[in-house]
């Protein structure tokens, strides 16, 4: 990763995922079971100050609980949206795109079945932004070190095919680079370039993670400016709500909101003169 001359950034970073984390059960503690990862690290790989520490978030749902069974999975959709976005059938069922209560949206509200035991799902963590801060504080504390901690889901995209990791929790980390009102190298002045290196940081890491391999847990090397020494506001600054969401329902649904709006405005203009 490049960045402009003089702004304290590293051209290059690593990242690993390492072997070895048994199966992560309700009631399990992360910081403990992490410990042990990362102790057993090759002297290469032992947690080192300025590393951005990346968790799949489904470890952090197992250990705090999160599971439901299988069956009540379209209930457990519901329970966790705020707003549905858009609906599509298909030849398996209906896919919900919805916001959740983390303001997310996704779809399933994140529900989802995948590295899970038979016949249950996992629901997203209740705050992955403190969850985040929970585990950074642990490790540092066990280690000596200071990072940055970061927790992932994966998401689609709107506009492309295939999916990618992004961030849901952060803790330690500057999310956003904001890059307006520098220059670029012909001396322009940016107007719009804000990166979202949280995210970056996500999808670099789920490279070496995989979502078969049971390595659930990354380091990322080479990006500390970006550790803060303060947790930070967390992934939840990153989510565009309210008016800054322009594209708040699915094309379906805004074409038929606009239908009923057109429809209501002539019902209620009432006849037209002759």
């Amino acid at each position: 990763m490049s960045a402009a001359p003089g702004s304290g950034a590293s051209a290059e970073m690593r990242a690993w995922a390492p072997d070895g984390l048994a199966e992560v059960r309700p009631g399990d503690d992360l910081v403990m079971l992490l410990g042990a990862l990362f102790e057993a690290a090759a002297p290469g790989q032992r947690l080192a100050d300025g590393d951005i520490v990346v968790v799949t978030s489904k470890i952090v749902s197992k250990a705090e609980g999160r599971v439901v069974a299988a069956v009540d999975r379209e209930q457990a959709i519901t329970d966790e949206t705020v707003r549905v976005v858009a609906t599509r059938e298909h030849a398996g069922g209906i896919t919900r795109i919805v916001e959740n209560r983390l303001g997310l949206v996704m779809a399933a509200a994140g529900v989802d079945a995948s590295n899970t035991a038979d016949g249950t799902v996992l629901l997203l963590p209740i705050d992955p932004d403190a969850s985040a801060r929970t585990l950074r504080a642990g490790l540092q504390e066990r280690f000596g070190v200071h990072l940055a901690v970061v927790v992932t889901d994966t998401a689609g995209r709107p506009w492309r095919l295939g999916q990618t990791d992004i961030t849901i929790g952060a803790a330690g980390l500057l999310v956003i680079d904001d890059l307006r009102g520098t220059v670029d190298t012909f001396g322009r002045t940016l107007q719009a370039s804000m990166a979202a290196v949280a995210d970056e940081v996500a999808a670099a890491a789920e490279l070496v993670k995989g979502k078969a391999t049971g390595r659930p847990v990354a380091v990322v090397r080479g990006l500390a400016h970006l550790v803060t020494d303060d947790d930070g506001p967390g992934a939840r600054s990153l989510v565009r709500v309210g008016p800054d969401d322009m594209f708040a329902s699915g094309s379906a649904e805004a074409y038929a909101q606009g239908w009923k709006d057109a429809t209501d405005g002539a019902t209620d203009a009432g006849p037209s003169a002759p």
